[in-house]
């Protein structure tokens, strides 16, 4: 069995770092669309309003998706 050192490893950790990062607006996104579509479900009638309200949330989350990614450059 061959043993890898830290010397020989290769790469960019930043990739790592942003996958990583990913879990959070992923994970934000399943909560925040599932919930939305769970209030439609129980009240049909203000299924818009929670429409428009969901997309602005899903803005924000994909803010921070975003962000990770730019960070990622800039402390490269």
């Amino acid at each position: 069995m061959d043993v890898i050192t830290l010397a020989e490893v290769s790469g960019n950790v930043n990739t790592l770092g942003y996958g990583l990062a990913t879990l959070g607006p992923g994970i934000g996104l399943g909560i925040l669309i599932g919930k939305t579509i769970e209030g439609m479900a129980r009240q049909p009638e203000v299924a818009g309003q929670l429409r428009a309200t969901m997309f602005l949330g899903v803005a924000f989350v994909e803010v921070l998706a975003l962000l990770g990614l730019v960070a990622g450059f800039l402390f490269q």
